[in-house]
């Protein structure tokens, strides 16, 4: 079986976009790739493919959109960069740390960012 219909048996027709375009990813490489290019564990894909993941998915859902959707957001530092990686640079905006000019750049850029404003990125 699929991994897309692996996620249709257990979505239905309630299946987001963003898992049957992970599904499909899955497809084409192997589970365990996808989870190693989403920096997250075969289990955890496996888990949302099958519609068993106990967390709010909205963190997995931006990686998927990032990185196999293609999905873009506005950066007021770098430009357009992918949603995943806006999310990441999002994360490390929660403590400053005077690692490197970059770093200090985007902690100054995503607090004043709209997206950041009240985003849960504590699982980034």
């Amino acid at each position: 079986m699929s991994a897309l219909d692996t996620a249709r048996t257990f979505w239905g027709e309630d299946m987001p976009d963003w898992v049957a375009a992970l599904a499909r990813a899955c497809d084409e490489t192997s589970q365990s790739k996808v989870a190693s290019k989403m920096e997250r564990s075969p289990t955890l894909v496996s888990n949302v493919l099958r519609n068993r993941y106990p967390a709010d998915t909205s963190i997995v859902e931006d990686i998927v959109r990032g990185h196999f959707m293609r999905a873009v957001v506005d950066c007021p530092a770098l430009g357009e960069i992918g949603k995943q990686v806006c999310r990441k640079w999002r994360g490390k905006a929660a403590n400053f740390e005077n690692v490197n000019s970059q770093t200090v750049t985007m902690y100054r850029a995503c607090n004043r960012c709209p997206i950041h404003k009240g985003a849960d990125d504590d699982a980034a």
